[in-house]
Parts: structure tokens; C-alpha cells; sequence
């Protein structure tokens, strides 16, 4: 016997999609390409995260008020510099005196100050150009907040600490991590876009390659030499195994990001979700290949693949809307939803701890509707792709003779 004969007609077919693709110049271009935006997306966050701003304030007390000194605004400026520099901020604040309201105004027109802090009788104001960034308003009036709630707390013979006693509080929640939330959900957009544009991409190009070798009749030829439905196994695992791949090499470039910017460790609540990310990306896309092949057998042409496709387009783009959207029990109830579960189980590791025993089931329950709809897809592949003469619906295909 020959190696050829001792090999499985699947894996020969298999082995044939990745290698097909592999060779595709437009599909390793645009692998390349994504990774360059992954890897340059999270440098650029790096670097806008350590550059920083900073703000130049022009300020003039004048003689408004006894209580107003001629020093107060830069004071008040001094103190913004230092809170927006405590636990690690990068936001830096410079006080320039000017003689005069107008002066200070005229700084800040000809854009050498961004903005000017002018001191009147019924208190302060803060003017701008143009307009008035955030980060400078927040970090000026907490530092004046701070400095009159100082000068109001010696008046009445007491602190600004005494003031302020038992007034902070902490977050918790019963279910996930405050300081996570933020993360988790820019990590939950990202599992549910890259389910979303995986499950289309590969699919239709499954689709498309049944047509292709329907239209072509090539599929009549291999009918001769191996099974049909080792045709359809072969297409399904080859195009899993090139999603399977390219999620992982995305993953891997952005761990290389996060490493080389040295802030790897943020995100290593995130790994355990990513790693089941993957397993449930699998069974979710088995479901959908083995949907793509079927519809691709049934059509005659590239047009009806998007008259038929609404049904499984409506399943991922539901599977994107849960885990962008999907919170408490709704989330809970999508997560055991095959396909939908791809995305939704793994947002809800993010959130918070899942029960092992949960995770599993859902998984389970994933595996099982692969399978069943692989040998559906099989009974439908079989019957569709050797006909020809027009598009057909699941139900005639269902009535044909295999």
C-alpha cells in the first residue's frame, strides 16, 4: 500500500485547502497587515498612555479681594502639577503670572498659554481659546476644590482632613473585578469582532470553494476517486485549522506588544478567558463551516450565496451583538447558546468567575450541535452538490436522493 492510499481522503483535502491558501497572496497580505495594526494599535496606546500633556496656565490674582493673594493661582497651578503626577500620572501643569486680566487673555490667543486662571470677586474662572481640554479643567478644579476647601477649613478652626473624614469610598461587585471592567470590555469588543469577521471570512470561503467545484464539476470528478462527505470533512477542518491559526498568531502579536511596552502584566486576568476564547471559537465555527458548505451546495451561483446566507449572517451577527451588549442573565442564558456561546461565555469569564462545571457544560453542549449539524451539513452536502440547473432550497435539497 502507498502512503497515498494509507491516507485518510479527509486529510488530503485538508491539507490541500491550507495549502491553497497559504499560497493566496491577498489572504497573506491581509494576515500581515492585521498584524501590523494589532501590533502598532498597542504601541501607539503605549506611547499615548506615557506621553502625556501638558498645560501651560497663565494666572493673575490682582488686589480683588483681601483674601486673594498675588501668589494663589500659582499655587492652585502647582497643586494640579502634583496630583496629575501622583500614582504614576503623566499630566503636567506650569503656572506663568501675568499683569493683567487682558495679558493673561492675550497669552492664551496667542497660544502661548492654554489657558488662563483669573481670580474675581464671586470666585474664579477659567478661559480658553478655543476650547478647554478635559484633563486641564478636572485636574484645575480639583486642586481649587482642594485649595478652598483648605482656606474655608482654617476659618472655621479646623482641617480640610477633618472636613473630608469617612467621606471616600471603594468599589467592589459581587460578581467580577472594578478595576478589570474597563479592560474586560475592550477585551470582550475584541473576541466578539474577531469571532465576527473570522466566522465570515472563512466561511464564505467555504462556501465559495463548494460552489466553485460545483460549477466546475471538478466535484464530480473527486466523487470518483473518494467520498463526498470526506470532501465536506476535509473543507471544514482546513478552514478551521486556517482560523484557528490566524486567531492565534493575532493573539500572539499582541502579547508581543504588551510584552515589549512592559505592560504585559495588566493583562493577565485576560489570558485564562482568551485561552477558552479559542476552544469555544472552535465549536462555534464547526457550526458555521459545516452552515457555509451546505450553502454553497445549494447554490448555483456566487448571487445565491448572499440570498442564502441571511439565516447564519443573523447567527454571528447575533453572536457579536451578545458579546458587545449581552449583561446579567442575558448574558448568562446566551452563553449556553451554541455559536453565541463562542463569544458570550469567554465575556463572561471577563466579568467575573464562571463555575467550571457552567464552562464545560456550555462547551458540551457546543460539541454536540457541531456534530449534529456536520452530519446534517453531510446529508444535505451530498444530495445539493451533484445537482445542477438552478439554486435550492433546504427543502428540496432534503428530498433529493444522496
Amino acid at each position: 500500500m502507498s502512503a497515498e492510499r494509507s491516507t485518510a481522503p479527509w486529510a488530503i483535502v485538508t491539507l490541500r485547502e491550507v495549502m491553497v491558501k497559504a499560497r493566496d497572496r491577498s489572504y497573506l497580505i491581509s494576515t500581515l497587515v492585521t498584524v501590523l495594526i494589532i501590533v502598532g494599535t498597542v504601541l501607539f496606546n503605549a506611547y499615548m498612555n506615557t506621553r502625556g500633556e501638558e498645560y501651560t496656565v497663565a494666572v493673575y490674582n490682582g488686589n480683588v479681594d483681601i483674601t486673594v493673594t498675588v501668589s494663589e493661582g500659582q499655587e492652585i497651578v502647582e497643586a494640579a502639577d502634583e496630583a496629575g503626577q501622583a500614582n504614576g500620572g503623566n499630566t503636567r501643569f506650569e503656572a506663568v503670572e501675568a499683569d493683567s486680566p487682558d495679558a493673561a487673555r492675550e497669552l492664551v490667543r496667542s497660544g502661548e498659554a492654554d489657558a488662563a486662571l483669573l481670580a474675581a470677586y464671586d470666585g474664579w474662572t477659567l478661559v480658553g481659546n478655543e476650547e478647554l481640554p478635559n484633563d486641564l479643567q478636572q485636574g484645575l478644579a480639583e486642586a481649587l476644590r482642594a485649595h478652598v476647601l483648605e482656606i474655608n477649613a482654617a476659618n472655621a478652626g479646623t482641617t480640610a482632613e477633618a472636613l473630608l473624614e469617612n467621606s471616600e469610598f471603594q468599589t467592589d461587585l459581587l460578581n467580577g473585578d472594578a478595576e478589570n471592567q474597563l479592560l474586560a470590555t475592550i477585551v470582550g469588543f475584541v473576541f466578539a469582532f474577531l469571532f465576527y469577521m473570522a466566522a465570515i471570512i472563512f466561511g464564505m470561503a467555504i462556501a465559495t470553494s463548494v460552489l466553485e467545484e460545483k460549477q466546475n464539476r471538478v466535484v464530480e470528478i473527486l466523487a470518483t476517486a473518494i467520498p463526498i462527505r470526506q470532501l465536506l470533512y476535509g473543507k471544514v477542518a482546513g478552514n478551521t485549522i486556517l482560523a484557528m491559526v490566524q486567531l492565534a498568531l493575532y493573539a500572539g502579536a499582541a502579547l508581543l506588544a504588551l510584552n515589549l511596552t512592559g505592560t504585559a502584566e495588566t493583562v493577565g486576568s485576560i489570558i485564562p478567558a482568551s485561552g477558552w476564547f479559542l476552544v469555544f471559537f472552535l465549536a462555534g465555527f464547526l457550526i458555521l463551516a459545516s452552515a457555509w458548505a451546505m450553502i454553497g451546495s445549494m447554490a448555483s451561483r456566487s448571487e445565491d450565496l448572499n440570498n442564502s446566507s441571511g439565516p447564519v449572517l443573523t447567527v454571528i451577527i447575533v453572536a457579536l451583538f451578545a458579546g458587545l451588549f449581552a449583561k446579567g442573565q442575558l448574558l448568562v442564558a446566551a452563553s449556553f447558546v451554541p455559536v453565541v456561546s463562542s463569544v458570550a461565555m469567554p465575556v463572561r469569564m471577563l466579568n467575573g468567575e464562571v463555575p467550571l462545571w457552567q464552562t464545560l457544560a456550555s462547551l458540551l453542549i457546543a460539541l454536540v450541535a457541531a456534530y449534529g449539524l456536520l452530519r446534517f451539513g453531510e446529508r444535505i452536502y451530498r444530495r445539493a452538490v451533484m445537482q445542477s440547473g438552478g439554486a435550492l432550497t433546504l427543502r428540496k435539497a432534503m428530498k433529493l436522493e444522496s
